[in-house]
């Protein structure tokens, strides 16, 4: 049902992400939004790469992106796109490599497809409603399947991100894990999905784009995304905020936070 949408967001994240690269091996220019979080040139120019094709193709589709201006006609509409030019800026200035470029469809605020590129390694993870999540990377495309792990677990933590919630998390729970990798943007519920780790917990705030493909992927792989109050994440809201935090894990077995408001 989702063919065609899942073929063009593929497509606008594999340009955006060759758009990105040209910025990253350059001598780029960064900049500060008012809340203080980076922006760059390649930000901006891989969010027009992905509109451009976005809108040459479903014309009557809104566009809730990070780097646009949010039109609220799209509250009234039931498909929205939600894109993250640029995920993981701080990796893009920082020479990380580790930073992706975020698409998803959601529909009735919940995704259907969703499309997490990483420019450097050319490996794109994704997926649509019902059909299962894909890693698919010099041309081989593999199904993922988070792991079966419930002990020893592999958790992983963002690397400017680190609450004091999640620390104390760790230290409560030091016997059922086995180890702590930081790793920057989506990539965290995308190696979940792989079963190359079984969690990723996130306190404080995050946006509905930084979220919204990678809780696809997760998801079709069999893993659990939450809310940390254990509810649903829906998108195209009024707030685009995601206020409450939220989890991504492989079994519910490994929910490692009681009702956390």
């Amino acid at each position: 049902m989702y063919e065609k949408a899942l073929s063009v967001a593929k497509e606008a994240a594999i340009l955006a992400g060759e758009k990105i690269l040209e910025y990253y091996y350059s001598d780029f220019q960064v900049e500060y939004k008012e809340d203080d979080s980076p922006l760059t040139c390649a930000d901006q120019a891989a969010d027009q790469v992905i509109e451009e094709v976005i809108k040459r193709e479903f014309p009557d589709i809104s566009i809730l992106s990070e780097e646009s201006a949010d039109d609220k006609s799209r509250l009234n509409e039931s498909l929205c796109w939600v894109i993250d030019p640029l995920d993981g800026t701080k990796e893009f200035i920082h020479h990380t490599d580790e930073f992706t470029v975020n698409i998803a469809l959601v529909k009735d605020g919940h995704p259907v497809v969703g499309v997490v590129y990483v420019p450097v390694t050319e490996e794109m993870y994704y997926a649509s409603k019902g059909n299962g999540s894909y890693y698919e990377v010099n041309e081989e495309i593999r199904k993922n399947q988070v792991s079966e792990r419930t002990e020893k677990l592999r958790l992983l933590s963002s690397k400017y991100h680190k609450a004091d919630d999640f620390l104390d998390l760790i230290e409560d729970h030091a016997k059922h894990i086995s180890s702590v990798e930081s790793v920057g943007s989506s990539l965290k519920g995308c190696l979940i999905a792989r079963g190359l780790a079984e969690a990723y917990y996130r306190f404080g705030l995050t946006s509905e784009w930084d979220t919204a493909a990678v809780q696809l992927v997760a998801e079709e792989a069999g893993g659990i995304f939450r809310q940390l109050d254990h509810s649903i994440m829906t998108y195209n809201r009024q707030d685009v905020l995601n206020r409450k935090g939220f989890y991504i894990v492989n079994k519910k077995e490994n929910v490692l936070v009681e009702d956390h408001r």
